[in-house]
């Protein structure tokens, strides 16, 4: 479905990106696969084992390391095709309690980062007046609300950044979201239990969302069958919201 494709990840080292990196290189893309952790990078690597994906350590927030992840992109002279701005970070906090600087590292790793590798991507594929596709990770936080409402607000921030996207970078780039329920990550663990069962409650179809259910659906995302979507957000939470 993705032969001849090469995406990049953020975000690649655990959780969610994981699984799609290894949906995409099942499916016969290349991935770059990007994280701030080197070590979860070196994991990668060895549990995938695969020729097709490469790794660069890259903290998002910092514009300055983006930039110089695609100058690393160009001089290696490679086509890229897609990104999946999937990095963040949810702190589980009540915004009583937030500091400054937490506030700031959670708007610059799930906000800021998913903006400066969009732009950077953009730029790089409408200079060479290339197609290409940017799927960004929402949350249902953005749409329904977090009990963290720094983490929920930076979710929200994406499904604009999205719609936006699509307006500024059309036609060359469709841009569309994904926006999950709970899923079994790590970062699960940290959301409140009285949270989580008000999100179970609501759901109408009661089989768990898994990481790899969210990457079937980033893999279509990417794929030639999603060819007319864009500035779209795609509802991955068991009817639990519904608009």
């Amino acid at each position: 479905m993705l032969k001849n494709k090469r995406v990049i990840v953020t975000g690649a080292g655990a959780g969610i990106g994981k699984e799609i990196v290894r949906l995409c290189l099942d499916e016969g893309a290349s991935i770059i696969a990007c994280d701030v952790n080197e070590e979860a990078l070196i994991e990668l690597g060895k549990l995938l084992k695969n020729t097709n994906l490469s790794t660069y350590t890259v903290d998002v927030s910092s514009y300055k390391e983006v930039v110089r992840f695609f100058e690393w992109i160009n001089e290696k002279g490679e086509e890229v095709h897609a990104l999946v701005n999937n990095a963040g970070i949810y702190l589980a906090q009540n915004i009583l309690d937030y500091t400054e600087e937490s506030i700031d590292s959670v708007l610059n790793i799930n906000v800021k980062g998913a903006v400066y590798f969009s732009q950077l991507f953009a730029k790089k594929m409408m200079r060479n007046n290339e197609k290409g596709t940017i799927v960004n990770m929402s949350s249902v936080s953005g749409m329904e609300g977090s009990s963290d409402a720094i983490y929920g607000m930076s979710k929200a921030a994406i499904l604009g950044l999205t719609k936006s996207c699509a307006v500024n970078f059309s036609p060359h780039i469709k841009v569309n979201a994904v926006a999950p329920t709970m899923v079994d990550t790590t970062m699960m663990k940290s959301i409140p239990k009285w949270r989580k069962q008000e999100y179970w409650n609501s759901q109408l179809i009661q089989t768990p969302v898994t990481a790899r259910d969210v990457a079937e659906t980033v893999l279509f995302l990417l794929s030639d069958k999603s060819n007319h979507y864009t500035g779209a957000t795609f509802d991955l939470n068991n009817g639990g919201y519904l608009r």
